[in-house]
Order: C-alpha cells, then sequence, then structure tokens
C-alpha cells in the first residue's frame, strides 16, 4: 500500500495513541474507539449519525495503516521524513550512486561537512529519501 507524498492525517492522534505504543495497545485504543464511534451504535439524528459514521471511517483507515506492521513502518518512515523536511533546512542533493558503498557494514555513506557520515542502508534506499548526519543536523535528499 503506497502512502504517497500528500498530505495525510496524523493517524496516532486519530486513535489517541502514540508512535511507541505496542501493537496491542494501538489495537485496545482502535477497538474502544471504534466501538464508541460504530454507527449501529448511535440512537443520535441523522446530522449526528452520518458524524459518527464520519468518524468511524476515520478511526478505521487509522487502523487499517497502524494495525498492519508493513503498512505502520512505512508510514512512520513518511512521518520521520516529512518532520526532517520540516524542522531542518535541506543541506545538499545528492544522487544514491555519487554515494560511497561499505560492502562490510552493507551501508551506503557520505562524509559530512562537519566530519561526521550520512548513510543509508541498502534496503532502506527504496522508502528513504532524506537522510540526517549522524553528527550535526544537516539532512541530504538522496535522488533515485
Amino acid at each position: 500500500m503506497a502512502l504517497g507524498r500528500m498530505e495525510q492525517k496524523d493517524w496516532y492522534k486519530v486513535l489517541g495513541a502514540k508512535p511507541s505504543d505496542s501493537p496491542a495497545e494501538l489495537k485496545r485504543k482502535y477497538q474502544k474507539l471504534a466501538l464508541l464511534h460504530h454507527p449501529d451504535k448511535q440512537a443520535a439524528g441523522a446530522a449526528e449519525a452520518e458524524e459518527c459514521g464520519q468518524r468511524f471511517l476515520e478511526i478505521h483507515q487509522a487502523w487499517k495503516v497502524l494495525g498492519n506492521e508493513e503498512t505502520k513502518q512505512e508510514y512512520d518512515l513518511q512521518q520521520r521524513e516529512d518532520n526532517l523536511t520540516k524542522e531542518w533546512p535541506l543541506h545538499e542533493q545528492i544522487y544514491l550512486e555519487d554515494m560511497s558503498w561499505n560492502e562490510d557494514e552493507q551501508l551506503y555513506t557520505l562524509s559530512c561537512r562537519c566530519g561526521g557520515n550520512y548513510s543509508v542502508s541498502k534496503s532502506e534506499t527504496k522508502d528513504v529519501s532524506l537522510v540526517c548526519c549522524d553528527t550535526c543536523s544537516l539532512v541530504i535528499e538522496i535522488l533515485q
């Protein structure tokens, strides 16, 4: 499931959860909210029923993303990347092939001007486009 680059909801906020919550804790919060907002459990008028239905769908969508380990990991990476672009300035754009390949550690690396390194594993290159220096706050964007 591709999550895309569009502005998306904070699914953790929808469930009243934190990224550090365990899968069991996420499930418990989802079940509590789903039960509370389920359209069949509402005795309200049409307007309130529609609002509850929308809220229930939002809660269900949050669970679809966060309740699956693969989509949760993809969502967390996207959130982290979005936060990096908001919080830190982009130092440089670089092509992956211009980074050094370290066979022993299975990492692409690039030296930062501070003396630190930007590092990204081969498996992460498909999911990650922004990488922080391991020493300072500079960020590079990896172009494919």
